[in-house]
């Protein structure tokens, strides 16, 4: 009989994730009967006997298919990660997750697992700065060689792209972020998994992992796994942690894909920690109505920000003409618009920072997701470090403000942001 904490159904009706989030993977009565799990502050866990280490032993080495059989020692596995695993893969059907103590320890440890001297990345843009920073900077240390499209590329460029990188090198990965940060720009996933599909169509077992940062609209708005993907990454600050309060990372994927991360993970150390797992499945219990909250307030302040004369455009998912290419992915991708968008504001950097600065309920910082709405300037700020040319090429200009908005009262910020716009 299946185990009742792991049941997806009652009867023959199947349960929502959202459903699943207050339960799943978790049994009281291994924890005196306590509704929550609690947090498992230990760093090794006791073996009943020799016997049962070793057989532990052999599944986390993979001397022994199937990983471990229970808990080991606080680097590897422990109750809160792994009950949070469970509730992470539930949203997109995945066969596995792991989780990591921050999203790029996530974005790392899944491209060291799958590269190696003499690889090569495929990788659209913009990315995440440290995305890629990390595959120009720390790969190519090591021999791995990249290239890059715009996300909004046609899968016409993005095939002779394919074609062009595998005849030179044994391309591993295709890294898409989509929507792209700071731009918005969707990537075809489905679009890509097809042409790797048809590529590799005579060596399938070469096919490059198809990987997608899904950060801005995961889980519950987008899931890159059931579009094609072989793994989604996610910064869990963001959405699903979603109260600013921790920093982690999650991937949930295929086993084939992932199994291979955990087994990296497991050496290197970027498991998260317990505390900050537990509060994950705190978060994850009221994600949905988060970012339908958030999305709803999103569209009322994009709304405002359109029409107003000293804004010359606002990169928002919702208002893609259902007509164009852009439109066309976010209607077969996407559920919903998000709450992270773009402001480009009627001037420069000057201009920016002056709306920046006056901005009252909405906070100056970086981050994005979270219960309250945050605004920065990425040319300035998270994207810095990305040459002038590179950024300019990549849309990030310095008339370009970067918005995530919370839960607040969506008449409250729009008179913020009324206001704010007076300084320019």
């Amino acid at each position: 009989m299946k185990d009742k904490h792991r049941s997806t159904k009652i009867g023959d009706h199947n349960l929502s994730p959202e459903s699943l989030m207050m339960g799943y993977g978790y049994d009281p009565k291994l924890s005196e009967g306590s509704l929550k799990p609690p947090v498992f502050l230990t760093s090794t866990f006791v073996f009943e006997s020799a016997a049962e280490g070793k057989r532990y032993f052999e599944g986390i080495t993979g001397l022994r298919p199937g990983g471990p059989d229970g808990l080991i020692y606080g680097r590897f596995n422990g109750p809160d990660q792994e009950i949070l695993e469970d509730r992470l893969a539930i949203w997109e059907g995945a066969d596995e997750a792991a989780v990591f103590s921050t999203g790029m320890s996530a974005i790392a440890t899944a491209l060291i697992a799958h590269t190696r001297a003499g690889d090569a990345v495929l990788h659209s843009g913009p990315l995440y700065a440290a995305t890629e920073k990390f595959i120009d900077a720390v790969l190519g240390k090591y021999g791995v060689a990249y290239e890059n499209f715009p996300a909004s590329a046609p899968l016409g460029e993005i095939r002779k792209l394919i074609e062009e990188t595998r005849s030179k090198h044994d391309l591993r990965v295709i890294f898409l972020e989509s929507p792209a940060n700071p731009t918005n720009d969707l990537v075809d996933i489905t679009g890509i998994a097809a042409l790797c599909a048809e590529i590799y169509r005579d060596a399938p077992e070469t096919r490059p992992v198809i990987m997608v940062d899904n950060t801005f609209l995961g889980p519950v708005f987008q899931q890159p796994t059931r579009l094609g993907a072989d793994i989604s990454l996610y910064s869990l600050t963001k959405y699903v942690g979603g109260h600013s309060d921790l920093v982690a990372g999650g991937i949930v994927g295929t086993a084939e894909a992932v199994l291979p991360i955990i087994a990296l993970r497991n050496t290197i150390g970027t498991i998260t920690d317990p505390h900050s797992s537990w509060m994950l499945l705190r978060s994850l219990e009221a994600v949905a109505l988060r970012m339908e909250r958030t999305e709803e307030n999103a569209r009322k302040v994009c709304e405002f920000l359109r029409d107003h004369p000293k804004v010359d455009r606002v990169g928002y998912l919702g208002f893609l003409d259902p007509d164009s290419d852009q439109g066309r992915i976010y209607e077969s991708h996407c559920s919903g618009a998000g709450s992270t968008f773009s402001v480009l504001i009627k001037g420069g950097e000057a201009e920016c920072f002056r709306v920046l600065d006056s901005l009252r309920l909405v906070k100056l910082a970086v981050s994005l997701g979270g219960t309250e709405s945050l605004a920065s300037h990425p040319a300035a700020m998270t994207h810095l470090s990305v040459p002038d040319k590179r950024r300019q090429q990549l849309g990030i200009t310095d008339n370009l403000v970067r918005v995530s908005i919370g839960i607040e009262d969506a008449d409250d910020l729009v008179a913020d942001f009324a206001q704010a716009l007076e300084a320019v």
